[in-house]
């Protein structure tokens, strides 16, 4: 077994108090004493020579140039509700102001909006009959969008009384949403907008689902009742139908609304995202219902007639569509998509027509992002990991795939992430690594050099260097019995001494695409054990992401599978190191994670002495169509892929000591999946321990911490 381990200070740790001088303890860290400042919510003005914040409820503007503080475009009068977000039209001229934002799933929320005028300076709600959902500017101004119950509003900016159009009527909850996503839409392919103006502003297009054939999910409410409370929602499980989805378009002029053709011969199929071309035509992404096949549908605005702009087949998955998966050029020249057709993630170029013109980016790395595309200098702006899969770093290409350049400073050696302006004159760059916490630098787009630091953190850094023992986080790579090298990383506190034999807490998520092995600043809850004694180990095993897509899609159909493998290849690795405990292994995660921790401790009982688990699926038939059918499959073709690696049928298996915990009114992993586990154990008389969390969702809102707190001790007590 090949193994070898680089080394590379961190300004890492915790304890869960801070009893000796000098010691990080969890609650500098859950206090946020340790975390780095970073610049948020900066948006780009469109001179490109300008950017907005938000701050004590104003809209402030700023020079790109000098950093200095032009004006305030919008500041709350007295009693005024707390501003909680904003938008502007694309002019500018008038703003959309988000107030009593109450949340609703992961993405979504129901809220006060407000009109600005920065003109006339006119302030006013955009609508007085109730909260609503998703609302929006048209791109010239002069009409706004909404949704309120499951329907479809248009309002008329430039009447006196702002003048409301109840576009669909036939919304209904549990039936018929219109304008905003279902639940397994939201989730999934994350977004809570489920509409799109024309850049005319003279049409929307927009979702309809139909969702009264999808199966109801029931969640007891406490909320400190006498009597409990039902919320039912519909939510598909792997191999159940799912909501039946149109694209629609509604026109302003005929004040009608008409269909778009799906060209399909099913309805059994998905639309991730619609986006307008500079033309006019409506472009839907398009997947069958095994995510194997997608198309690009370019559809007639005033018939929604569509033709085929664009496919591609995957005999496993293509990856999931998002914002960035097929980018329309603004001159209407064409589009570049993301592709891993050749077993790496790049960007190709295509014509209008659908026609390859070239590949803009190749080799044995990977695209993470694509942050800018301007037409008028020919060059595409992109992230990548050029340099390793444990770093990113910011480049500029020509559209013709010609001209690269590195953008980021070469001498700072992490992760950087790029924002660009629309006039592609700067670009904010953020950058950190495993010692240096978020640096965020103003930088020229022509050539990447820094105009000046926007943050340094330079207080946190003297605050680390003369108040705290700092630990060591270090890389390292091993080979498995199968021959695949894998990336972890191992944290030792400030006094480790190499003669002793310490415990050891392995951290994964190990979900498909997934990255924790990676060099950025980051604090989290596990490095808390340090100060207990307890080293802490991170491997990324196969499935994870960006090291190509081979690597990545392995598992497909076998969630769990060689996932599991890998944990317990990688425990043992650790058991060999002189400084290690072999008996005293264990392992925690979330969500994934904590499927994997409880894969691990039952499947390698022999290997891991504890597992913490926390919202854990349990059995791949209790989650959602799209997560799970994308990696797994359906059910139905794919028994085995679903069951040989659920936690719930090895149950019998437990010898360590196990921690569940889960939230009563989790949406996302049902709380059915701890139930199960739980049954089973005591079928099999396996003793362990629990926390329920009532009323809490898939992150434990305000149960966090204590959760937190009793997994320290938890580890403490029995590793």
């Amino acid at each position: 077994m090949k193994k070898g381990i680089c080394a590379a200070v961190l300004a890492l740790a915790a304890g869960i108090a801070s009893a000796r001088p000098g010691q990080i303890g969890y609650d500098d860290i859950a206090g946020g004493k340790l975390s780095a400042r970073s610049i948020g919510g900066l948006r780009p003005m469109a001179d490109g020579e300008h950017y907005t914040t938000l701050k004590d409820g104003a809209v402030l503007r700023w020079r790109y140039a000098d950093g200095g503080l032009v004006d305030t475009l919008f500041a709350p009068p007295a009693g005024f509700p707390e501003v909680e977000g904003y938008t502007m039209s694309d002019d500018e001229r008038k703003m959309l102001i988000v107030t009593g934002r109450v949340p609703i799933y992961r993405h979504s929320a129901r809220a006060d909006y407000y009109v600005y005028d920065r003109t006339s300076r006119d302030l006013r709600p955009l609508s007085s009959g109730g909260k609503q959902q998703e609302a929006t500017l048209s791109p010239d101004g002069t009409k706004a969008a909404f949704v309120r119950d499951n329907n479809l509003f248009t309002v008329d900016l430039a009447s006196p009384q702002f003048t409301e159009r109840q576009v669909t009527t036939d919304g209904r909850r549990g039936k018929i949403i219109n304008g905003i996503p279902d639940w397994v839409y939201e989730e999934e392919y994350s977004f809570s907008r489920a509409y799109e103006w024309a850049p005319s502003s003279d049409a929307i297009a927009f979702y309809r689902f139909d969702e009264s054939g999808v199966k109801e999910y029931s969640m007891n409410t406490f909320r400190g009742k006498l009597y409990p409370e039902n919320y039912d929602f519909k939510y598909p499980k792997a191999g159940e139908a799912n909501s039946v989805v149109e694209i629609k378009i509604y026109r302003f002029d005929s004040d009608s609304t008409l269909s778009v053709n799906l060209d399909s011969e099913t309805t059994d199929i998905y639309v991730p995202r619609i986006g307008w071309t500079s033309d006019g035509r409506l472009a839907v992404h398009w997947l069958n219902r095994m995510q194997n096949r997608y198309r690009i549908l370019a559809a007639d605005a005033s018939t929604g007639a569509s033709s085929v702009l664009y496919e591609e087949r995957n005999p496993r998955y293509i990856e999931r569509i998002n914002d960035q998966t097929a980018t329309f050029l603004p001159d209407g020249k064409g589009f570049v998509v993301k592709s891993e057709r050749d077993g790496w993630m790049h960007l190709y170029r295509y014509d209008m027509q659908g026609r390859l013109v070239n590949r803009i980016t190749e080799g044995e790395w990977e695209v993470t992002a694509l942050c800018g595309i301007d037409p008028r200098n020919g060059r595409v702006y992109y992230q990548s990991t050029e340099g390793s899969p444990l770093r990113r770093g910011i480049y500029s290409i020509g559209l013709n795939g010609k001209g690269k350049k590195l953008l980021s400073a070469a001498d700072q050696a992490g992760t950087h992430s790029g924002v660009f302006g629309p006039g592609y004159r700067y670009w904010i760059d953020y950058f950190s690594n495993s010692t240096t916490p978020t640096v965020v630098t103003l930088r020229r787009t022509a050539d990447g050099k820094a105009v000046r630091v926007l943050e340094d953190n330079a207080a946190l850094r003297e605050r680390l260097r003369t108040d705290y023992l700092l630990p060591r986080k270090e890389f390292f790579t091993f080979t498995t019995p199968e021959g695949v090298e894998l990336n972890g990383y191992l944290l030792k506190p400030a006094d480790f001494d190499s003669t002793k034999r310490y415990p050891v807490l392995m951290t994964q998520y190990s979900g498909p695409g997934s990255q924790q092995v990676a060099d950025r600043w980051g604090w989290s809850w596990e490095t808390a054990l340090l100060r207990e004694g307890v080293l802490v180990a991170c491997v990324d095993g196969r499935g994870t992401g960006f090291r190509g897509e081979e690597f990545r899609k392995c598992t497909y159909g076998n969630l769990g599978g060689l996932e599991t493998q890998d944990q317990i290849s990688a425990a043992r690795y650790l058991g060999t190191l002189p400084w290690v405990d072999p008996a005293r292994i264990g392992i925690y995660g979330w969500s994934y994670g904590g499927f994997m921790a409880l894969n691990c401790i039952l499947k390698g009982a022999d290997v891991f002495a504890l597992a913490v688990a926390v919202a854990p699926v349990t059995s791949w038939r209790y989650y959602d169509t799209i997560y799970t059918e994308l990696y797994n499959g359906l059910p139905q073709d794919n028994a085995a892929g679903y069951d040989d690696n659920s936690p719930v049928r090895f149950a019998h298996l437990l010898k360590g000591k196990l921690l569940l915990a889960h939230g009563t009114g989790d949406d996302n992993v049902h709380i059915q999946n701890s139930y199960e586990m739980i049954e089973r154990l005591v079928e099999a008389g396996k003793p362990f321990e629990m926390l329920i969390y009532p009323d809490k969702n898939h992150g434990m809102g305000s149960s966090r911490d204590h959760l937190l707190r009793r997994a320290i001790g938890f580890v403490k007590a029995n590793l």
